[in-house]
Parts: structure tokens; C-alpha cells; sequence
């Protein structure tokens, strides 16, 4: 699976109508009509996509939306939700990552408790990780595959080119989202999820 395929399949799924599980299900339903090495493949963009997305800036905006509360794991999840929001939306918060403000999602969390959020509206997608494991799977007929997903991942890895497809991140700050989320809005930093 080439990079255009792989952007053209996360353009799909976030032009999909429906919850995130029924995104999720033609997801799977699309790669199932590939092979278990390309399944391992889409596994590896995506993996890669969520890489570029650890800078600080980025650390920073998402806490900033989070209210300060945005564990390792949940920034994670927020680079897999990114990704799935399209190559078009990826790329400008990559450049800038007070783009976030522009994006749909996010807007509509603006002024409302994080406690009250549900867990469908928060920014980030864990499920999405999973996907390409369970498809492989079902692919290959065998039930516990972790191993043996893990261990094509890593070859592919290995494989490619150690190139730097990281973006130049603007580091102006985020004054947009600054002002849809001011710290004291939220909870503040430290402050217990309830």
C-alpha cells in the first residue's frame, strides 16, 4: 500500500457518515477485500502519519483542548483521531497546529465541561489502532496473530528508508484554540477528571 492509498482509504473514512464504530466497520470492510500483507502495510502509514504528529507544538495544542489533562496514551489517540480526519486536515494541523481551531470536531467541544464530553467527541481514537490487527486476522485464519502481525510490521519497518517525512511545525503558539479554550474553562492542569 502506497502513501496515495493510504491517504485516499483516511479521506474515506472521514467523509463516512456515521459513528466512529460504523467508520470503522467499512474501514475494515475495505481492507478485507485487500490482502493480510496490505492490511500489515496500511498498518505501517499509519503508524508512520502518527509519528509526525509527536512535536511539542502539537503536545501543547492538545492539552490546551484537553484541559491540561492529555496522558501519553491519550496523545496517542489523539495522533490516530487526526489522521483520520484526512490528509488535508492533517497536513495544515501539522503545518500549523493552531488549525485545530478550524476543524469541526473540535469547535463543537468549545465552551462545555470535558467532563461532560462524550467519549466519542473527544479528540482521539484509539480503536483505529487495532483495525488493520483484526483484519489481518481474519485474513490469515488465524486467531491469536499478534505475533505474527507484529513481526510483518517490523519487517516492513525495517525495511524502508530511514527518511525524514516529518513537516516544519510552525512554533507561534496556538492563539486560536488559546481563546476557544482558556485554561480556565477546563480543569486545570493536574487537576483530578472527577
Amino acid at each position: 500500500m502506497d502513501d496515495k492509498t493510504f491517504w485516499a482509504l483516511m479521506d474515506g473514512l472521514s467523509r463516512r457518515a456515521g459513528g466512529r464504530h460504523e467508520r470503522l466497520e467499512w474501514l475494515s470492510g475495505t481492507l478485507r477485500r485487500g490482502s493480510a500483507a496490505e492490511a500489515v502495510e496500511f498498518q505501517a502509514r499509519l503508524e508512520a502519519a502518527c509519528a509526525a504528529v509527536a512535536t511539542g507544538a502539537l503536545w501543547r495544542a492538545v492539552r490546551r483542548i484537553e484541559g491540561g489533562l492529555c496522558s501519553d496514551d491519550g496523545f496517542d489517540y489523539f495522533a490516530l483521531w487526526l489522521v483520520a480526519q484526512g490528509q488535508g486536515t492533517y497536513r495544515a494541523v501539522l503545518a500549523d497546529p493552531d488549525a485545530l481551531a478550524d476543524v469541526a470536531e473540535v469547535r463543537a467541544l468549545v465552551g462545555r465541561d470535558l467532563r461532560e464530553w462524550r467519549d466519542d467527541e473527544w479528540p482521539e481514537w484509539e480503536e483505529l489502532d487495532y483495525v488493520a490487527q483484526e483484519v489481518f486476522g481474519e485474513l490469515t485464519g488465524q486467531e491469536d496473530c499478534e505475533e505474527a502481525f507484529y513481526g510483518a510490521l517490523d519487517a516492513i519497518q525495517e525495511a524502508e528508508e530511514d527518511t525524514d517525512t516529518a513537516e516544519a511545525v510552525a512554533t507561534a503558539g496556538t492563539p486560536r484554540l488559546d481563546a476557544l479554550f482558556p485554561a480556565e474553562a477546563g480543569l486545570a492542569p493536574g487537576a483530578p477528571a472527577g
